[in-house]
Order: structure tokens, then sequence, then C-alpha cells
């Protein structure tokens, strides 16, 4: 069964960090461009950053210089660390593994960031 679960998501203050991790199951998830996205309340879901197979990363220009995308294939795993968080960053965070910058075959189930300012 194909699988993606996100933690460390939390409550924390503006300026703080999070660290974000997204584990796969039931699929090898070197070969998948991995991407990020978050929702907000009342917005819809946008793109935030994309780590390819190749460890190339890509940002939305928001979170640029603030988030890093790193992945550890031999824990089949992805993370998100996020530094200087806003208010604006406050969401609930996806992964979702494709075969290209923004393209989803498989989803995670997500997990909130608050940002309290």
């Amino acid at each position: 069964q194909v699988q993606l679960v996100e933690s460390g998501g939390g409550l924390v203050q503006a300026g703080g960090s999070l660290r974000l991790s997204c584990t796969a199951s039931g699929f090898t998830l070197s070969t998948y461009t991995m991407n990020w996205f978050r929702q907000a309340p009342g917005k819809e879901r946008e793109f935030v950053a994309s780590i390819r197979s190749s460890g190339r990363t890509y940002y939305v220009d928001s979170v640029k210089g603030r988030f890093t995308a790193s992945r550890d294939n031999t824990k089949n795993t992805v993370y998100l660390q996020m530094n200087s968080l806003k208010s604006e960053d406050t969401a609930v965070y996806y992964c979702a593994a494709g075969l290209g910058i923004g393209q989803v075959n498989y989803w995670g189930q997500g997990t909130q960031v608050t940002v309290s300012s």
C-alpha cells in the first residue's frame, strides 16, 4: 500500500523553526520528485518547494532563503526545514511524490503548522 506520512508540524512562535518529515512506504521515493504544498484556511493549496531525485531544489519566492528541502533516500524520507517562520506560513503542509516539479502521483495526509505572532 502506497503511503506518505508527514510529521513534525506544530505550534511555533514567529521567527522560530520547524522541520517537517515525510516518510514513504509501499514505494521507493528516490526516483520521484518530492514536492511540498501548503493550504492555509480559506485559500487554495499552493506549491512551496520541490526536490528532484538529483537533489536539486526549487522554492516559491515567499520561502526562498528560509525553507530548505532535503532527502535521505536510505530512510525513504524527505524533509522540509523551515526557519524564520512567519504568521503567513500557517497552513496544513502536504508532501507529495510526482514525476516533476509540482506534479503529484501520491499525496500525504498533511501536517498542521501554526505560527503565532
